[in-house]
Order: structure tokens, then sequence, then C-alpha cells
């Protein structure tokens, strides 16, 4: 079966349902190709499990674009609510509040080690690493190896699945960038002292620093659910169940021609002028055809994958938390979610908690290819170590394994990404790629929105107008940005300069 479409979107996450919304709501032509046999979403998509429900990851609504958040209220008018955001460290049998209060962690880690954490600084700053090729070394001359090993060392490498010496700097300067030391211990020891901290008109906002974010009240599922729906009412298609398996480009017609494979075997092949591509990189050089020389960087490239194991349990006692990264060593598990404190509405019954355990695996590997069983009986030997329930007390257990949920910044990947982009935009300018792993780029879903929004505006104008590359470069991303309540102060920084 053969369908024709002006532009065809592969991938039925942020990215590709934001780019499909955007032109379908001009009156162009659209089709989405979703992988997933159930539900839109990729990441951001919401898991129901008796009713109780659970987000893959944490998706927190803010950003530093008023465009976004303005998107965010079009597609989702009505069902965001204002949560407090609360994270803490568990480190050593111990909780420390992230971002750190100052008095708090100085009792926790004791006189010794905490004058240790301020000599390690103090000598970092004054012989710095020339030029840190990777992630370690970067950390060490913002924060000291002191502070490097304790908070950012174990979770990192849990994270990853390799060394911090193996992970690109070019991580730490996306994800940590901004974070500047001294500016946190002044707000550390003014949350400690319980003085609120003002900032002045147009002084950017760390994400850490805020104290309150937006969410859909039944989970992120809801905002990509709704953005199909209307998708549809405005004249696109969002279809399910197809997984692209290849393109090939007529020059002569100026059309690509897709094959999409369906889960009963049968397959269906779609003809675009233009194709979106928020599919992983390396999926999508494979199934071009004739293959690109870039081929050899596409399959160089990584990706991380984790399991989420969501355990229900009688609730003794609620604690508030959005969630928790555990940096001890002593355990598995590298982040704990409270569903509750994201929506009372995704876990049903009162009397009940739900916490989502994440272990951060490579697909393949022992953690993803074990048993539900086993992976349950280890977030309850877990969860009863760390301490934040009784495994007696859990009733009910769902595993949701996710593949590719991060790309891995090694020492390679910019440079092969590099590559495959050049090879890309020169052979097939009506290819775009957006979103986090269309591009190889760790990005939240904001950016990916973006880079979704900037590549229409480009479809639509006929003409590169925006390099759609330059999305987040210039983000301060400790995790850096506004909420969603605050959007009225939003700076633009997040949207790149237009190409002349």
């Amino acid at each position: 079966m053969s369908h024709h479409t002006e532009t065809l979107v592969i991938g039925g996450g942020p990215a590709g349902l934001t780019a499909a919304y955007l032109l379908s709501k001009q009156g162009r032509d659209v089709t989405v190709l979703e992988r997933d046999p159930d539900q839109v979403g990729g990441i951001s998509r919401t898991v129901s499990h008796n009713g109780y429900l659970f987000d893959i990851g944490g998706h927190r609504f803010f950003s530093k674009s008023k465009a976004v958040v303005d998107l965010w209220d079009e597609i989702l008018p009505n069902d965001f609510i204002e949560r407090p955001r609360l994270s803490r460290i568990y480190y050593q049998g111990k909780y420390y509040a992230y971002p750190l209060k100052a008095f708090e962690a100085l009792r926790n880690l004791g006189i010794l080690t905490s004058t240790a954490c301020v000599l390690s600084y103090l000598y970092a700053r004054a012989k710095p690493i020339h030029e840190p090729k990777h992630f370690h070394g970067w950390v060490r001359n913002q924060f000291g190896e002191k502070l490097f090993s304790i908070f950012f060392k174990t979770y990192t490498e849990k994270v990853w699945g390799m060394s911090c010496d193996a992970i690109s700097a070019d991580w730490a300067a996306q994800r940590i960038k901004g974070l500047d030391l001294g500016a946190a211990i002044r707000d550390a020891l003014k949350r400690s002292l319980g003085i609120k901290a003002k900032r002045k008109a147009g002084e950017p906002v760390i994400k850490t620093l805020i104290e309150s974010f937006r969410y859909p009240r039944r989970g992120p599922g809801m905002m990509w659910e709704a953005a199909a729906d209307k998708i549809a009412a405005q004249g696109g298609k969002v279809l399910l169940d197809r997984g692209v398996d290849g393109l090939s480009f007529d020059a002569a017609a100026g059309l690509w021609r897709v094959s999409a494979l369906r889960g009963d075997g049968t397959r269906e092949t779609f003809t675009a002028r233009h194709v979106i591509s928020s599919a992983p990189v390396r999926e999508l050089v494979d199934a071009i055809t004739p293959r690109p020389i870039s081929t050899f960087q596409a399959r160089a490239l990584q990706y991380r994958d984790f399991v989420t194991v969501a355990l229900i349990a009688k609730s003794q006692e609620d604690f508030p938390d959005n969630w928790i990264y555990i940096h001890d060593p002593s355990v598995q598990v590298g982040r704990v979610q409270n569903f509750r404190s994201w929506s009372p509405e995704m876990v049903p019954d009162e009397a009940h908690t739900c916490l989502g355990l994440e272990y951060f695996c490579f697909e393949g590997d022992g953690l993803w290819t074990a048993s539900d069983a086993d992976l349950v009986a280890l977030a309850k030997r877990e969860i009863g170590q760390i301490g934040l329930i009784d495994p007696a007390d859990v009733i009910d257990a769902c595993v949701v394994r996710q593949p590719k949920a991060y790309p891995v910044y090694d020492e390679t990947y910019a440079e092969n990404v590099a590559l495959v982009r050049i090879e890309l935009e020169m052979d097939y300018p009506t290819l775009h790629l957006v979103g986090r792993n269309g591009m190889h780029k760790y990005n939240n879903q904001d950016h990916a929105m973006m880079t979704a929004m900037l590549t229409v505006e480009n479809i639509v104008a006929g003409k590169r107008r925006h390099d759609v590359w330059r999305v987040n470069e210039d983000a301060e991303y400790t995790e850096a940005g506004v909420s969603g309540a605050e959007h009225a102060l939003a700076s633009e920084r997040l949207v790149p300069r237009k190409v002349a």
C-alpha cells in the first residue's frame, strides 16, 4: 500500500509531534509514523499500570523560550498544575538537599570531609587542567576533586556505564554550565538561613534554584496525546505501529520514498517532499539507500538505555521529593521517582505510594535482559536498603524498558555527528533532523520542540532561515531555565541566530 504526503515525520515524540502540529495548523499535508503500537510521546509518554500512572524519567515543564511555553498552553490549555520542586541526593546513608544546603551538607559530610572539599576546590581553581577534554577534568576544574568524587563521579558513571575519563567534556559543559559554585554556596547559605533570594529583572534563572514547575495533571503523555488528537483534527495523520526501515530519494522527482514495517509483518510505502526525522541518527543513516559514506560514523554513535521498575506499596510515610539521586555505589539504582509528588492524580489510592526506580543500562546487558521478576526483586531489595519503603509493603510492580533514552557523549561522538550532518545536508536538503535522538543531542523536551519549530519555519519559508543545530548551544544548562509560571520573564536565549 502506498501513500503520498507533503511532509513525512519519523517519530511521534515531542519533536515529531511539534512539527506535525505546526504544519497541520497551517493547512499543510503531514503524516507522522510512530514505531510504538500503542501510544505517542516517546520517552515523554505516560505509562499506565492498573490505574497507576508513571513518567519515563521525570519531565518538568519549564523553558527559557516563551514560544515553547505558549505552545504548551495552546496544546494543553486546561490541564497543567503547579507543583513544588524538591530533589535530594542520597549518599552513604544520608540525604542532601539538591541544590545543597550549606549547613546540612557540612553536618552530613563532617568537618574533615567538608574542609577537604573546600581545600580541593581552592586547589583546582588555582591549578586548573588546561582545556579539559573529559567530564572528569571539566568538573574537577569547576568544583575540585573531592566534590567531584562525592557528588558527580558515582552517579554519572551509573548513568553512562563508563568512566568519567571517557565521557566528553561537552556533556559537562552542556548540562552543568552556568552553575557557579560561589553563587551556589551563597544561595545555599541563604536557604539554610531561610532568606529568600531576590532576582534582578532580566537576570537568568538557574533551573536548580526554581522552587516550582508546571506538570500535566496526568503526566506528560497528556500533552502528546492531545497534540496527536489536534493534528488529526487539523487534517494530519498520526499512524502508530510503523517502524521506518527504508528511505531513498528520487532527485529527478524531488520525492522521498519511505517504507515502514508493521508489527504483523505488512509493509507500507510513503512518498513525500520533505522528511523530518527524530529517529536515532544511527538507525536513520542505516535505513538510507544508497548507503551514505558516513554510515561508519553513524554506526559508531552509542546510546544509553534504562529500565524503570515501578513499585506500588502501602504507604506508611510519604516523602515530598519529586525524585532522589542515588549517589551511593552500594546499590545499582541511579534515581528514584516519587510519582505522587509529580501529581496526586498519578496515584489513585491515597493509602498507597508509587515509586519508580531507574536502572541505567545498555540494551542487551544483564540488567536489560533480566526477567521482570528478577528486576522487581532487585528493586524491592534496594529500596529497602535505602530505607524509603519496606519491601514487605510492596503490593504490585511494573517494569518498563526504554531503549535509546540518552545519546552517549563519548570521545568521538562530536566528530561522528558532524560528518553525518555535513553529508546529509549536502546530499539531502529536504531531510531535516530534529529532537534528542534525531540530532544526537542530549536536550530536554523544550529544546527538542524548538528544533522542530524552527525546522517548520524553514520548510514553510522554502529556505534554511535558521541553523537548527544552534538550539541550546548557548543555554545555561545546570538545569537552566524558568518555570512555566514565570514565562512572562523568560528570555529568548533558546532561539539561535537566523542564518543570513
